[in-house]
């Protein structure tokens, strides 16, 4: 579907391209493409968020331009705070319509994708998801595509992790209710989990809950081999916290929205057991953790965005990456012509920090790996488990 629209769009462009990306900002003889960063920089999910952007501004800082038909053009980051809230993702997303991006990269955070997604399908303007796993923010939007894997893939390898790993034979789910992210995640695991002959008990905490400690004791009273939590990295540090003074010797397992340093900070010195999926672990290119860490601790506004240390997230790779792979359909339209750039991304392929990403019919990632992190509690630094693959179906 997304490559027969390409191909119609590519058709009515060609005329187009010449006159494309020249949007003045600065100097009048600038040429300037401008790409849009729809991310929470506020709300449960902004550091999350933030860290994601910290990826796209350190590739900015590394390329900040490109050569198109043999002129350059400056590359301009322009963000919208989605507030982490479905009510003000179509604001953010409009304000970046109305700023004239070619394409937008983000979001942190499904619901908010999902929410925003519309906004940028009736402007015409392509967004590349980042790290929102959600099947739903590619299904029946054209103009969304992605390069993580998603949740049906990240839950099966989780649960069949907790059952290979813990030999676990009931297992607990909490989520935020109406959270489209933490529901669908929590009703994939069940099915995988349930296949297998496990018993799931589920339980959903109204938003701007603060108090666990009735879930935690439900999990340790109901007999759980584990627990699986994908909750916002606010809620995790709060329920990581409550459940160190309960004592819950489960093993936690979070999905990729955990994997953060805050949440990190959270179990240090305590004897849980907290294991994550997500896309990258430090190590995977020596060279990226080398310039990134370099430019955190250049810079006391980077530095604060990622924490207070230069602990590498998986999203922070991810952001770098989704920016040089809106860079390559750009150099592939030879131009900053959204319909243009459009018509290049489905068959866009490039090899970046956290893998080889390429394009499937729907416009998701063709991805089939996962990284199974766990937190040295000692520490306070993750350590990778295992590198599980698998079919993503």
């Amino acid at each position: 579907m997304k490559k027969m629209i390409a191909i119609l769009l590519a058709v009515c462009m060609v005329l187009s391209l010449c006159a494309c990306g020249s949007s003045g900002s600065g100097a009048s003889d600038e040429k300037v493409i401008k790409i849009g960063v729809f991310e929470p920089s506020s709300g449960d999910s902004a550091s999350g968020g933030k860290k994601e952007i910290l990826g796209m501004q350190y590739a900015n800082s590394q390329v900040p331009e490109v050569e198109l038909n043999g002129e350059t053009y400056k590359i301009e980051l322009v963000l919208a705070d989605n507030g982490s809230s479905t009510d003000k993702a179509p604001s953010a997303a409009s304000s970046l319509v109305s700023a004239g991006v070619s394409v937008v990269l983000g979001s942190y955070g499904s619901g908010v994708s999902i929410a925003g997604g519309p906004k940028f399908e009736e402007a015409g303007i392509p967004a590349i998801g980042v790290t929102c796993t959600n099947p739903n923010v590619t299904a029946g939007n054209s103009y969304y595509f992605r390069i993580c894997f998603l949740d049906n893939f990240q839950a099966d390898v989780l649960a069949n992790f907790a059952m290979d790993t813990f030999d676990a034979k009931v297992a607990y789910c909490l989520g935020e209710s109406g959270n489209e992210y933490d529901q669908g995640l929590i009703a994939f695991f069940t099915q995988v989990f349930e296949a297998a002959g496990g018993k799931v008990i589920t339980d959903s905490f109204p938003k701007n809950n603060s108090d666990f400690n009735s879930y935690l004791n439900k999990a340790k009273s109901e007999g759980a081999d584990v627990i699986f939590t994908p909750v916002s990295i606010a809620y995790a540090v709060q329920i990581m916290k409550q459940a160190a003074s309960l004592g819950i010797e489960a093993p936690f397992l979070g999905s990729d929205t955990l994997d953060d340093n805050m949440v990190l900070e959270a179990v240090k010195g305590t004897d849980l057991k907290l294991y994550v999926s997500t896309f990258y672990q430090e190590g995977g290119s020596p060279e990226f953790d080398e310039g990134i860490k370099a430019y955190i601790n250049a810079n006391s506004e980077a530095l604060t965005a990622n924490g207070g240390n230069d602990t590498i997230s998986a999203v922070t790779a991810m952001g770098y990456d989704a920016y040089f792979v809106a860079l390559e359909a750009i150099k592939k339209a030879g131009s900053g012509d959204k319909a243009a750039i459009m018509a290049a991304l489905p068959d866009v392929t490039y090899t970046g920090v956290s893998g080889d990403i390429a394009f499937d019919e729907q416009g998701d990632a063709v991805r089939d790996t996962a990284y199974i992190k766990t937190a040295d509690t000692a520490s306070g630094a993750w350590a990778l488990e295992t590198v599980q693959t698998g079919s993503g179906s």
